[in-house]
Formats: C-alpha cells, structure tokens, sequence
C-alpha cells in the first residue's frame, strides 16, 4: 500500500471513503438486491471473454494527484486487458478505477454522496458510471461528455459497452411483488 492511501477495514456492509470521510455502504433492502443481481448478471453473461463482473467489489481509487481511497461499486465491469496486469492483493482489490462502475440507489443514500463517488470514478479513469434510481424508475448514464438519462421504454446501451443492450422496462420488472 502507498503512503498516501486511505486504509479502511472491511465491514458488512462495506465502508468507502467519500467526501473526506468513511462512510458504510447502506445496507440492500429487496429492490437494491433485485436489481443489482438482474443487471449484474446481464452484465455477467455480455462480458465472458471481455473482462470481468463482480457486485461488492472493492477498489483502491485515485484521482491524478488525489489520495487513493476505497471504493465499492454495487456491480463493476474490468476489461481483461487491465486485469492482466495485476496479480494477488491488486487483482483482489485493484488500484485503478474500474472500466464500468454501477451504483445502485438505496434509500439511504445521499445525492451528494453519490454525485462524489461519480466524479471520483471518472476523474480515476472509469469510461462509465451508471446509477440506477428504482424510485424515479430511470437509469443515469455519466461518462466523461455527458450524463444521459434512460427511462422505461428506453435500452440501456452506451459505448462502454459495446453490444450490450438490456430493456429499461425488463430491469425494473424485478420490482414487481412476487405472485
């Protein structure tokens, strides 16, 4: 680990560092759970041979000229190109940001928090961030150019991931009460 690296323990729930601070990830209720399992195993299935997908994946994230910190994406996508180059506790906890981060909102969260952990992520080198809003029923896609918002009727695809292409509409449909 670097000097200048923020060392936190691993909680359950996870805790991160964000605006200058350790803060525990809210612990998923039913909705957060159902829909980080639907979009992370549709990313799953679109990423074999292109890199990996993991839900409560720790990553050592720094901003060029920033302290590196701990953060826990709900779902990352690595590309295998920049997994090849790690190996034992950077393979386990890497010190990049990862290619595709996706946050899922929980009730708890803050806005504000999140819109750190956004910025964070891209100024590191993430291509994507995606967050899922289950009460507003929208997808925020924020990359580099841009934030673009995807409502029910729409897809969720963007450059990032090339090829891949998941129904609005079918991941909020996990909400729905069991039958």
């Amino acid at each position: 680990m670097g000097l200048h690296e923020i060392c936190l323990s691993e909680t359950t729930p996870e805790t991160e560092w964000v605006r200058g601070r350790a803060l525990r990830k809210v612990s998923p209720l039913r909705n957060h759970a159902r829909l980080q399992l639907a979009l992370g195993t549709a990313l799953n299935a679109w990423a074999r041979g292109r890199g990996e997908v993991g839900t409560e994946w720790r990553f050592r994230i720094a901003p060029p000229g920033e302290i590196i910190r701990p953060l826990v994406p709900d779902i990352a996508f690595v590309t295998n190109a920049r997994l090849r180059t790690l190996q034992g506790n950077d393979l386990q906890q890497p010190p990049l940001a990862p290619d595709v981060a996706v946050e899922v909102l929980s009730p708890g969260d803050e806005r504000i928090d999140i819109d750190h952990k956004i910025d964070v992520y891209l100024r590191s080198g993430s291509t994507l961030v995606i967050v899922v809003d289950a009460v507003r029923r929208i997808v925020e896609l924020h990359d580099a150019h841009a934030l673009h918002i995807r409502h029910e009727h729409e897809l969720l695809e963007h450059a990032a991931l090339p090829g891949f292409t998941y129904s609005i509409a079918e991941l909020f449909s996990v909400l729905a009460p069991p039958r």
